[in-house]
């Protein structure tokens, strides 16, 4: 959060102080790929933060692990204030461990000169239509249409309403999972994906660069992305246009990806009342959205995630503008897409990214490549479950 958030969180931090004469708060600012260890290193030495600032699956895994408190009694008459897919995503067990505070949510930019000379008459409104356009846009311009991040094909499945895995077991093999890569096999070979990084771990950065040179028709991104096209490529965002994301069969939307703050295990029991206190001020209406205004992200609280800022399009507003409300659009049915419970989760992941890579690159039978990580997942899934 340092140095751009520092004095959004030390106003915060006097303001507080000022109305709670007895109570002093200290904001630690870490890296997010240190946080992890700090925290179980702390916990266990038993001087734990008051709160830390987690994402969803750290959250699971940590109320798993036993090393976070639930917190639906400091919540209290505040919890009907959050949104409810927010309190959804932070209840593991029927218990909820988060003050929620912003999420993240795709929108889709389009470049309208692509679309044009493609004949495409509308934004995609499924990711049937999202392939669609992208091999229309090949086959008329010869550019590329869309790059979806393929590293998180898991998530793209359960957004599509298929389970990863059903009662312990991988099923990414089922008809319906081979009929989705086969899909995405045959906009590969029209030309209609981008072929830069398509499998990456992270490929937004080639995504967006492909975007603002005009040589990709569809881009999937927060909404800070087209803030970044606007201030990098005049040209490009000049004739972009922006969509809500497809919410796809389960009604969930593209991208969300919840950040709240958590209650450790080991907080001094006597504390509590005062910890929720703060958690209930920190994440409130106006800190929200003070805060999401600044970030260029949406809060977590119904009030300020209907605030105007989000929800009206001022006449005569460009590309970055429309992006913000087509993102609150799909707020409300955002979710953060994981797979909960999984012991070395990323190292079966890249197992199946590699299997999906096969089969869209054409170098394997879809359905065969699919089967061989489904027996590799469920000999390592059984192993785990023998310990």
């Amino acid at each position: 959060m340092k140095p751009k958030f520092t004095p959004y969180f030390e106003t915060l931090v006097k303001n507080y102080e000022a109305g709670n004469p007895n109570v002093k708060v200290e904001w630690v600012d870490f890296p997010w790929d240190v946080i992890q260890t700090k925290l179980v290193t702390r916990i266990v030495a038993g001087t734990p933060p008051a709160l830390v600032n987690l994402n969803v699956p750290w959250a699971d895994e940590f109320a798993r692990d036993g090393l976070l408190a639930p917190v639906d009694a400091l919540l209290g008459d505040a919890r009907p204030r959050y949104l409810a897919s927010t309190l959804e995503d932070l209840t593991f067990g029927g218990k909820t461990y988060g003050f929620p505070m912003y999420s993240n949510v795709a929108v889709i930019a389009y470049n309208t000169q692509i679309f044009k000379a493609a004949a495409i008459p509308h934004a995609p409104r499924d990711l049937d239509e999202q392939l669609l356009f992208a091999r229309q846009i090949a086959a008329r311009t010869g550019k590329a249409g869309l790059c979806p991040a393929l590293s998180k094909i898991d998530g793209l499945m359960m957004q599509q309403g298929l389970a990863v895995i059903k009662d312990g077991k991988a099923v990414f093999n089922s008809p319906a999972h081979i009929a989705l890569i086969k899909k995405l096999a045959d906009t590969y070979k029209a030309g209609g994906l981008l072929k830069d990084a398509l499998f990456a771990e992270d490929n937004f950065p080639a995504a967006i660069d492909a975007y603002k040179g005009g040589r990709l028709g569809m881009l999937l991104a927060p909404p800070t992305a087209v803030k970044r096209i606007q201030s990098d490529a005049k040209d490009i965002y000049a004739i972009t246009d922006v969509a809500p994301a497809p919410l796809g069969p389960t009604g969930i939307a593209d991208g969300g990806w919840l950040i709240h703050f958590a209650v450790p295990k080991n907080v001094d029991a006597k504390l509590l009342p005062a910890v929720g206190k703060f958690a209930r001020y920190l994440t409130n209406d106006a800190n929200q959205l003070a805060f999401a205004k600044q970030a260029s992200v949406y809060p977590a609280m119904s009030q300020a995630a209907n605030n105007p800022f989000f929800m009206t399009v001022p006449p005569g507003a460009g590309a970055a503008e429309k992006a913000v409300s087509a993102g609150a659009v799909s707020m409300p049915h955002s979710h953060t897409l994981y797979v909960a419970g999984i012991t070395d989760y990323d190292e079966l992941r890249r197992y199946l990214v590699k299997a999906v890579e096969a089969g869209v690159t054409g170098k394997q039978d879809v359905k065969q490549a699919l089967d061989q990580a489904v027996a590799i997942w469920n000999k390592k899934l059984a192993a785990q479950r023998s310990h």
